[in-house]
């Protein structure tokens, strides 16, 4: 009978890392992480989740002689915010898998 009260802790550690998880990853998808290229001509926001949500441009980077500067500035910034929100979602998820090393068999 001395394993039933283990398991049952055990179960009781899971749901919670489950509940954390569950909630870590709506905090996540809530996050907006901004990065900005070109001394700031260009801004690109994206979610925690790293989808794109809204880019700016400020009107002097837009030089129809130059559109592959823009285009290059828009990716640089779009990139720089996905990985910064690649980082806040380690951050955030890190300790939490973490709490999986405490369960057997994870």
């Amino acid at each position: 009978m001395k394993g039933i009260g283990n398991l049952g802790g055990l179960m009781k550690q899971a749901k919670k890392l489950q509940e954390d998880l569950e909630r870590a990853q709506v905090e996540i998808a809530d996050l907006r992480i901004a990065a900005t290229a070109g001394g700031g001509m260009v801004t690109a926001t994206v979610t925690g989740k790293g989808d794109l949500v809204s880019l700016a441009l400020e009107r002097e980077v837009v030089d129809p002689a130059d559109v592959e500067m823009l285009c290059d500035l828009v990716v640089a910034a779009v990139q720089e915010a996905q990985r910064k929100a690649q980082q806040a979602a380690q951050e955030k998820l890190g300790p939490l898998a973490q709490g999986l090393g405490g369960l057997p068999g994870v």
